[in-house]
């Protein structure tokens, strides 16, 4: 790629490609001034270091596997709805690990309040979650059980994890099912009077 072809936009591409060809802690400036035949130092003149450049991958990043999942559900609700946002979560961490372990790191409060692809991340979670009639605080409990069970699942998966004799798709489908269960069934947090 010519010097002259670097952007923020492709450099943060380049990141991705990267990232699931090597894994997400190989992502570095330098590897990146490689791919782009250029100097480290002149990849600062896009972003201002390693931080800023992985934090724009995993915006980019979730905001691809919020498009995925906004596509699944839509028209869902419910265990459907549940079962299509699942599926589609664990599609994009197999299909993606790079991407997928960048959506894993904290980014700064002030960012994600000014991230459409954030905040429509919580528009569609807590959508389908209040399908199951949860409200806060049971929603923000609701989304940790859903984002634990997924994330594990997915990178034991991901790392041969589960030698057992038994189809890790049946596994998946009744770890959904259990969810769905458990959303139905919610222990409600007591409402205090006074």
């Amino acid at each position: 790629m010519a010097r002259a072809g670097v952007t923020v936009d492709r450099l943060v591409a380049a990141a991705a490609e990267l990232a699931d060809e090597a894994g997400f802690e190989r992502v570095t400036l330098s590897a990146l001034a490689r791919r782009f035949g250029v100097k480290d130092a002149s990849l600062y003149s896009h972003v201002r270091g390693l931080g800023e450049l992985r934090t724009r991958l995993a915006l980019y990043a979730g905001g691809e596997l919020i498009d995925r999942i906004a596509e699944a559900v839509a028209g869902r609700a419910g265990k459907d709805a549940l079962a299509a946002f699942a599926g589609a979560y664990r599609a994009y961490a197999l299909e993606h690990p790079g991407r997928y372990a960048a959506t894993q790191i904290r980014i700064d409060q002030a960012l994600i309040a000014d991230s459409p692809a954030l905040r429509r991340t919580a528009d569609i979670t807590y959508g389908m979650l209040r399908a199951y009639g949860l409200d806060e605080p049971d929603l923000t409990d609701a989304v940790r059980l859903l984002r634990s069970t997924f994330h594990g699942y997915c990178v034991l998966e991901s790392a041969g994890g589960f030698g057992a004799d038994r189809d890790v798709q049946a596994s998946w489908d009744k770890a959904v099912e259990a969810l769905h269960l458990a959303l139905a069934h919610w222990p409600r947090e007591k409402k205090t009077d006074g």
